[in-house]
């Protein structure tokens, strides 16, 4: 089929449309919104692909997926070929098809893009991973004889779990080690449910389990075992992805009122220990239903739990952000959509101080008006305070979302091993290998905080340099 119709018959096919939940419906549930393509759909999206003989969206791919060749497998119907294409390179698809920025890598660099919509790239990833798991189950992939060398992973998240399964394919046993009682790390803790469901979670991690990977949950790398106790206790290499879960706080007046969470532990409460079932699960939450509360923030973090509040049942529930909506870092579906689900959106204002009431509750917020000056260092215009400009809104919970650092604990417990003046760990960029002989790092633990499929592909860059490491290339021998 793909073969029948010419590119510019092809560039004047429609970008297709993603079903999804009705947003009067779904800011009441946790019901995932984006409802996937059909085979139609799909078939259709795929043949927006003008198959490029030199592909530049595989450049913008982090894990290298060959994005051509799965989408001409999805535009002739054969989605199994497709889901096993994808898989050679990202053993995650259902994930990434979900959560990362394809806008900002991939499909920004689609060349059907220039003079229209780009192809929908991670809509049709997936579609393959979901109709593989839907029709025939996760497929496994081949493994390579037995080496008899061990690694340890240190976290479960997308970093971790992409070093896992290259590792355990290349013939090594593998062990990840996981702080906290379930598996997944940010991919369950920080990702609400209803942008990806728990259970395409479980059944990705499953299918590392079936391949061989061992799981250790409750294991808090740096208390429960150190770096080097790993290392003295038959493990080869050691791979380090803690990711950086250390939350920063605004440091204003107020901010130890009731009511007033980081980002970090509004979302682990709802969505790792599913607050948003109380009283059936036992966890605490603040009872958002019929209050204000102000998210601050303008990232994905940050509309995740402005989202979240709306379907505890906030009344008003507030993005406040100190740049205007331009500057916003938040990918554009996750704004639409934070604004189809009735989130209001207080741009150029930034928190000066919280004030509560006498028995210690958060009751409002003093907000001073910005304006934007010069570029900073990340490339947008610095807010600066408009002096006078001060005024109060009325709150009754607020949610700090302005980014994390990294955790000490392996600092702490692994001082022979360099770390920049962040706390995070210095690892090569090429090999993920660190200062330690033996150890590597990648994801947010070296880079700060960052997307899914960045992790993705330093974890696999790791598995590659620990692979040969493990093979008698000693890789700190190298300029």
């Amino acid at each position: 089929m793909s073969g029948k119709i010419s590119n510019k018959e092809r560039m004047k096919i429609p970008r297709q449309l993603m079903p999804e939940q009705d947003s009067s419906i779904r800011r009441t549930n946790f019901n995932e919104v984006n409802l996937g393509f059909t085979e139609e759909l799909a078939k259709m999206e795929a043949m927006r692909c003008i198959q490029c003989p030199k592909p530049s969206c595989v450049e913008g791919c982090p894990v290298g997926v060959k994005i051509g060749d799965f989408i001409a497998l999805v535009a002739d119907g054969n989605y199994l070929g497709a889901a096993a294409k994808l898989k050679e390179d990202n053993l995650l698809p259902a994930i990434c098809g979900r959560v990362c920025p394809q806008e900002e890598q991939c499909e920004v660099k689609c060349v059907t893009g220039k003079k229209g919509e780009p192809v929908a790239i991670g809509r049709l990833e997936r579609f393959v991973a979901d109709y593989e798991r839907e029709t025939v189950g996760i497929r496994q992939p081949e493994l390579k004889p037995k080496t008899g060398k061990k690694v340890a992973i240190v976290g479960s998240g997308p970093a971790g779990l992409s070093c896992a399964g290259d590792l355990i394919q290349m013939g090594h046993d593998v062990t990840v080690f996981e702080a906290l009682h379930d598996l997944g790390g940010v991919l369950i803790y920080g990702i609400p449910e209803f942008r990806l469901p728990k259970s395409i979670v479980k059944a990705e991690i499953d299918s590392l389990k079936a391949l061989g990977v061992e799981f250790k949950t409750n294991s808090v790398i740096g208390f429960t075992d150190t770096v080097d106790e790993l290392l003295a206790n038959g493990y080869d290499s050691v791979f380090i992805a803690v990711g950086a879960g250390l939350p920063y706080f605004l440091n204003i007046p107020g901010e130890n009122l009731n009511g007033v969470y980081s980002s970090n532990e509004f979302l682990t409460r709802v969505n790792l220990m599913k607050a948003y079932r109380f009283p059936e699960y036992d966890t605490p939450v603040f009872n958002c239903k019929d209050k204000n509360v102000a998210v601050f923030g303008g990232g994905n973090t940050a509309m995740d739990a402005v989202r979240t509040s709306k379907r505890l049942g906030a009344k008003n529930s507030y993005i406040i952000y100190r740049r205007s909506d331009v500057e916003m870092p938040a990918r554009e579906e996750e704004i639409h959509h934070a604004k189809e689900e009735g989130i209001e959106f207080i741009f150029l204002s930034n928190p000066v101080k919280f004030t509560g009431d006498k028995d210690g509750w958060l009751r409002s917020v003093t907000l001073q008006r910005m304006e934007l000056g010069e570029p900073d260092a990340s490339g947008r215009r610095r807010p600066i305070p408009v002096s006078g400009s001060e005024y109060d809104i009325p709150i009754d919970m607020a949610v700090i979302a302005i980014g994390n650092g990294s955790n000490p604990i392996i600092q702490k417990t692994t001082p022979d091993m360099n770390y920049n003046k962040w706390g995070n760990i210095v690892a090569d960029e090429t090999t993920m290998r660190t200062s330690k002989v033996g150890v590597f790092a990648g994801g947010d633990i070296v880079t700060g905080g960052a997307t899914v499929i960045l992790a993705m592909g330093a974890g696999r860059k790791a598995a590659s340099a620990i692979n040969r490491y493990l093979l008698g290339e000693d890789l700190w021998l190298q300029s």
